[in-house]
């Protein structure tokens, strides 16, 4: 408890020297009472920001995911150390297949995209389709970016027998992209192994924010 409200006026302090509007929300709880807890906030709020204490924490990091991301349809960006938490990136990687959750990540992610000086829409073995991916993969995701101001370029990649997620941070590397937006999938009992397999992919790579949206 002494732990949490020494955090608590710590971060008074950095917001109030930055001359800001902020509230700041304390409450002691259960650990089976954390989902909850973060539920009630993160419906009034735009964006949970998880960072790399929670990311790293195996007992509180789920509950936290379940509760802002799953639980709510809100988005989450996740920081992992190392990693600067902004909301103005200037090279931006989407990583688009055309599901309903993609195409919520990149909703909820407008305003940073619209904003970026690149963004690069990738796919990882599109498959041209009617419907779908459509005849030519990516071109409607980038028209769509493009009209609200974005600067999108469409990259289809092959996996070569890799997982598409580590297609994905190989080419954020290699495009210097400062953040990846994805949809976030699974179900309720596979969130949890989710956030493991997020937590475990942002480790092995170079610090990255992860936007996500479900």
């Amino acid at each position: 408890m002494a732990i949490l409200e020494k955090t608590s006026r710590d971060i008074q302090k950095l917001l109030g020297d930055l001359c800001t509007c902020y509230d700041v929300d304390t409450e002691y709880c259960e650990q089976a009472s954390v989902g909850d807890a973060v539920r009630q906030r993160a419906l009034c709020s735009d964006l949970t920001i998880v960072g790399p204490a929670l990311l790293n924490d195996i007992d509180l990091g789920p509950l936290v995911i379940n509760g802002s991301l799953f639980d709510t349809g809100k988005p989450v960006l996740v920081v992992p150390k190392g990693a600067e938490a902004t909301l103005s990136p200037r090279r931006v990687l989407v990583g688009w297949d055309s599901r309903v959750e993609a195409s919520r990540a990149v909703r909820e992610a407008l305003d940073l995209l619209s904003g970026a000086e690149e963004v690069r829409v990738t796919l990882v073995d599109p498959e041209v389709t009617c419907t779908g991916n459509g005849t030519e993969p990516g071109a409607d995701v980038a028209a769509y970016l493009t009209r609200h101001g974005a600067r999108v370029s469409v990259d289809r990649l092959p996996s070569a027998g890799k997982p598409a997620a580590t297609v994905l941070a190989q080419h954020a590397i290699d495009t210097s992209a400062n953040m990846i937006v994805m949809g976030a999938y699974g179900s309720r009992r596979l969130r949890e192994r989710l956030f493991g397999g997020v937590r475990r992919w942002i480790e092995a790579k170079p610090p990255l924010p992860l936007f996500l949206a479900r």
